[in-house]
């Protein structure tokens, strides 16, 4: 493919995703008006591209929340979760674990720090196996 292909024109890839996660995102696309798939699908890159490029800026002082849903499945995530919070903690106020179902918690880990490094603590708990979703609420002080 020519680099003129790469900017006009689109792009087919494929993507595997859990039967859960499809049948919800069909559901909520039809529900929004979209007239395909494909579409919503390029909404939901363009926002999560916008939320990754825009939602910091790397040297503001930031105060929020991180929240983590993650499942009791994988025997040492636990611990993971812990590791990665104790690395961190000269940003971490405070944290809340709540139980969702019998495998399944929700963690809010309160932060004051640098956006960088709010942004790496998020990024390494979203990247744990085990960990469904993470999500940012942050605000300048």
């Amino acid at each position: 493919m020519n680099e003129e292909q790469s900017t006009t024109g689109v792009i087919r890839f494929s993507v595997s995703l859990p039967p859960k996660l499809v049948k919800e995102f069909d559901e909520v696309w039809k529900e929004k008006g979209y007239d395909n798939r494909s579409r919503a699908a390029h909404d939901a890159f363009r926002n999560f591209i916008s939320e990754h490029k825009w939602a910091f800026s790397l040297t503001e002082e930031v105060v929020g929340i991180i929240v983590v849903v993650y499942y009791l499945d994988k025997p040492s995530l636990l611990n993971r979760i812990v590791e990665v919070q104790h690395s961190f903690e000269g940003i971490i106020s405070s944290t809340m674990h709540i139980h969702l179902t019998r495998n399944k918690c929700l963690e809010i880990v309160a932060v004051k720090g640098k956006a960088k490094d709010v942004r790496e603590l998020g990024e390494k708990l979203s990247t744990l196996k085990g960990v469904k979703e993470t999500k940012f609420a942050v605000t300048t002080p």
